[in-house]
């Protein structure tokens, strides 16, 4: 399968991680997507790095947009998402989402993600999905 070379920016109407400073996505194989985004002052924490509550948004709506790709976009909600938290990023950072789809069923998907800052792991989680079946909302992927 040809690659996409180019992130897409997918948070175009008002939703959660529109307001978060929105989420760029793409393509890689069947299998695999890639999303990011670059840190600003409103995601650190006291301490100033990155909050852990972002860090999940993130990762939720990058793997979810992630499932949503991968069964030809349809609705999908997050059932289960455990997460590690395994390093920091902060202010200017760009942190990349890796997404490996490990399995799909008729009603589930099964993942793997991995989020990557000035190449490092930061954290990584492995994730269900819940296949829908009604129409998809107005917001979108990545909503």
């Amino acid at each position: 399968m040809k690659k996409n070379k180019m992130f897409k920016q997918i948070s175009l109407k008002p939703g959660f991680m529109k307001h978060n400073g929105g989420l760029f996505f793409k393509k890689i194989s069947k299998n695999k997507y890639e999303f990011k985004s670059k840190i600003s002052k409103n995601h650190l924490n006291a301490a100033g790095i990155t909050h852990g509550g972002y860090i999940a948004s993130l990762i939720d709506a990058g793997a979810g947009t992630s499932a949503h790709r991968a069964v030809n976009n349809a609705p999908c909600v997050t059932i289960s998402l455990d997460l590690k938290f395994i390093g920091a990023s902060k202010l200017g950072d760009e942190i990349t989402g890796r997404t490996k789809i490990l399995k799909k069923t008729n009603t589930l998907i099964f993942l793997f993600c991995e989020l990557i800052c000035n190449n490092k792991i930061i954290a990584s989680a492995s994730g269900i999905w819940k296949i829908l079946k009604v129409k998809p909302s107005k917001l979108g992927p990545g909503g």
